[in-house]
């Protein structure tokens, strides 16, 4: 049975009421569904049912009062190195709009859009595509507050836009994607979903479907050996389909997604058997998905060779792979800490130490990657410079 870890903070009355109907709701889709639920619908509904899904309601989400931090609010040298990256791409086009997907807080959006007006390089529309009618309803307010005369620039959509050109950010957006798990049992791969059992969820197996266990079956031909028995890991079976839709909305640019994950190899090694799952929950990390529905956060690492090969399937070219901190130090965060005047000591001393944040290995400077992919867009991106992994994938 499924345990709650014993460090977790308690849900409030208010939460578990919340929590309670998302369950129901989920308990009907096993039922409707003969008794098993794949783990990516169930992921899908905790995360963006209508109404009850984690990021479909009211709760606060992101910042220190939130349930996670990411680099955007870790401190604005993120977004003014990623100012950086795009006014290289819109100048080499001549112009153009830059689409965020899944703008969380907004201070990415507004954190941008202050530092390309210091550059004289702002983009003819930031568009925002958001899921989330209440996230989009902060980043409005938030624009409004930070950057009220930039707000003519901002649109908000409902669904990805064609023919454009510029760039497309996503920040810790592909780890949301909903993922399939499966486990190894001898020969046979079954996938790994959810069931209801004495009044809670648990996990059941089932032996996996022909498409889940081709995507198996290819990435143990991709590591030239068979996983073990017992392996658990996970797969997203639509990451494709989603990144043919990117493909066909860019026409000419660059598309930067930023994330937790590894290559491949990295990814599905021997002794990473337990999966990748991760849930945050008031500033707790922990790798059990079927408690607190609705009031958690559930991601899973991302498959960084998946994304190119996804990528490429979808007309676009791999245009650069590194880490986070190669990627910010290609895009200047070293001129942007020294370029306060030494009498501000106090503020030169945060910079630095939100840098160290951004870019230590120990911090977000290993675990998270950028990855570039182009689309009629032929030069080279100064955040690749440092280090170019792309080989790696």
């Amino acid at each position: 049975m499924v345990s709650i870890p014993t460090d977790l903070p308690a849900l409030t009355p208010d939460e578990q009421a919340h929590s309670d109907l998302l369950l129901e709701r989920i308990r009907a889709e096993i039922a409707a569904c003969g008794g098993w639920l794949s783990f990516a619908r169930f992921m899908e509904m905790a995360l963006y049912e209508p109404g009850l899904g984690y990021y479909s309601a009211g709760s606060r989400k992101l910042g220190r009062d939130g349930d996670f931090v990411t680099a955007p609010e870790v401190s604005a040298l993120f977004s003014r190195c990623l100012a950086a990256q795009c006014a290289e791409i819109l100048e080499r086009l001549g112009g153009g709009d830059i689409l965020e997907l899944g703008a969380g807080s907004g201070v990415m959006a507004a954190d941008l859009l202050i530092e390309l007006q210091a550059r004289a390089a702002l983009p003819t529309r930031y568009l925002i595509l958001e899921v989330s009618a209440d996230l989009r309803e902060r980043q409005q307010a938030l624009l409004a507050e930070r950057a009220p005369h930039l707000l003519e620039r901002v649109q908000w959509l409902d669904g990805l836009p064609s023919g454009l050109r510029g760039v497309v950010l996503a920040n810790e957006v592909l780890d949301a994607l909903p993922v399939e798990r499966f486990c190894i049992r001898g020969s046979h791969v079954n996938a790994l979903g959810v069931t209801w059992q004495l009044g809670q969820l648990d996990w059941s197996e089932v032996r996996a479907e022909p498409a889940l266990e081709a995507a198996v079956r290819d990435i143990e031909q991709a590591l030239g050996a068979p996983l073990p028995d017992g392996y658990v890991s996970e797969v997203n079976l639509r990451l494709n389909p989603w990144m043919r839709g990117i493909g066909a909305a860019l026409d000419s640019g660059v598309a930067l997604f930023i994330d937790y994950g590894l290559p491949r190899r990295q990814y599905y090694r021997p002794e990473r058997r337990e999966g990748t799952l991760l849930c945050h929950f008031r500033h707790r990390f922990h790798d059990r998905p079927l408690i607190h529905v609705g009031m958690q956060d559930i991601g899973a690492w991302v498959d960084f060779t998946a994304v190119a090969e996804a990528g490429v399937a979808a007309g676009l070219e791999v245009a650069g792979f590194t880490t986070q901190a190669h990627f910010l130090i290609g895009c200047g965060i070293d001129e942007l800490l020294s370029g306060l005047p030494d009498e501000e000591l106090t503020a030169r001393v945060q910079l630095a130490r939100e840098a160290m944040v951004l870019t230590l290995p120990g911090e977000m400077g290993e675990r998270f990657k950028v990855i570039g992919l182009s689309a009629r867009y032929t030069h080279p991106l100064r955040g690749f410079a440092i280090r170019d992994l792309t080989p790696s994938l």
